[in-house]
């Protein structure tokens, strides 16, 4: 773990891109699965997950999703209910509607919104298996009006066909229409182009491995796509206020994901930085994932002691952080000063998995520093949107000779014409 300045510590991270062998292997499988279909999907599945599917067994039947409820404790899903309410609750505050601005000649400006028809949701299977992210990726869907809703997630390896119960009982709840049993590289595939078992989708959500990731990255063009998430990433600006068992415990509630998740800590109170730094040792010899979270923080994990929390501001702009947590006296004074961040956590009871389950924002989150220019998964990013124009005649001949001047700067003769032709006999209308 680093301990120090804020400049002596490298701020930026490097984004995945894959090995050359990575990269190849998935080209060639998309490629596969894009001319070849079922034939290429259930090949691979044979032979990464072991597991032997015919095209008519690739579609998890109604039977098994309700049969999924009896392997989940009540408890589990009162808590899913109750966090789906929430989610549903804080996206449909962002729904937005058609719009039309008729001006007083009757011309009508505006901006026609539409779901998507189709969209696909990637969940990964065994220990990465996440049912909250389920819920994350559906609800807004849904709430947009997407129709058609498609969940891909690997088999039980080893020729067991079945699915994590927790999963299917999720997306359920969450209101997936379709559900099949195929993963990796071969699934985006076969939602990116379509196959005769799996019709093609729009968009494709949801995170996955390093051979996911690069397949969603190959895909993209002929479907949208979420994004290409990092690891995950948590950032603590604090004072001496501040808990450091909470901050502890936060830090490392990222750092256990996996060995590549970063946790840092920016102050102001050397006190508290070695405070937090003993707690961390402490705490993480008790996790179970402890050699995952104690791997991550000996190496992207930091405790940076700065000036003042201006400078601490200055560091977690830099950052961009995928969550942040703000542990000080006064957090909402800071709150108009921090420009990048994913998700904001405020004072001490906002802990960083509030957010990650039940409070209702979306936990799909820009990692990497890329928080400088996008924000979490959202209704809008299930919508498309059209431009609308009637202009009137009034309208045309007002605004012809600016329009065909323009046109003729840049060289485009016929676009002059085409609004021209209009104003011929103008004198007679």
């Amino acid at each position: 773990m680093y301990r120090g300045k804020a400049a002596d510590f490298r701020l930026e991270r490097e984004s995945e891109y894959g090995s050359p062998e990575q990269n190849a292997a998935v080209k060639e499988i998309v490629e596969a699965v894009r001319l070849e279909g079922d034939a290429a999907l259930l090949r691979y599945t044979a032979a990464f997950d072991k597991t032997e599917l015919t095209p008519d067994r690739l579609r998890v039947t109604a039977e098994e999703i309700q049969g999924a409820y009896s392997h989940v404790e009540p408890d589990f899903l009162d808590a899913l209910r109750q966090a789906a309410a929430n989610i549903k609750a804080f996206h449909e505050k962002q729904k937005r509607g058609t719009w039309v601005d008729v001006q007083p000649d009757g011309t009508m400006l505006g901006m026609v919104l539409r779901p998507l028809k189709r969209v696909g949701l990637y969940v990964p299977g065994g220990k990465a298996a996440y049912p909250s992210s389920v819920l994350m990726n559906v609800i807004p869907a849904k709430v947009a009006g997407v129709p058609e809703i498609v969940m891909v997630t690997p088999p039980s390896t080893g020729g067991k066909e079945g699915i994590d119960p927790y999963i299917l009982v999720a997306a359920a709840e969450a209101g997936v229409t379709e559900m099949y049993r195929v993963g990796g590289a071969q699934a985006v595939a076969a939602l990116a182009y379509g196959t005769a078992s799996i019709p093609a989708v729009d968009k494709i959500c949801g995170p996955g491995n390093i051979y996911v990731a690069l397949a969603k990255r190959a895909v993209y063009g002929a479907v949208d796509i979420d994004s290409i998430a990092g690891p995950s990433e948590i950032v603590v600006l604090a004072d001496d206020s501040a808990d450091p068992r909470y901050i502890a415990a936060d830090m490392l509630s990222q750092a256990e994901h996996d060995e590549m998740a970063s946790a840092v800590l920016v102050t102001p109170s050397q006190a508290l930085a070695d405070a937090v730094a003993a707690e961390l040792e402490r705490q993480v010899a008790t996790l179970p994932r402890v050699e995952i979270a104690r791997s991550s923080l000996e190496q992207h994990g930091a405790i940076i002691v700065v000036d003042s929390l201006d400078e601490g501001l200055d560091v977690v702009n830099k950052l961009a952080p995928e969550h942040l947590e703000v542990m000080t006296e006064d957090p909402l004074e800071l709150l108009g000063r921090i420009e990048t961040a994913g998700a904001i956590f405020l004072g001490p009871y906002s802990s960083e998995p509030v957010g990650d389950y039940f409070a209702g924002p979306n936990h799909i989150l820009p990692t990497n520093g890329t928080a400088r220019f996008s924000s979490p998964l959202n209704v809008d990013d299930f919508l498309k949107k059209s431009s609308l124009i009637r202009y009137s005649k009034n309208a045309l001949f007002r605004d012809a000779a600016g329009i065909a001047t323009l046109a003729r700067h840049e060289g485009l003769e016929a676009h002059a014409r085409a609004v021209e032709i209009r104003l011929e006999g103008r004198e007679t209308q």
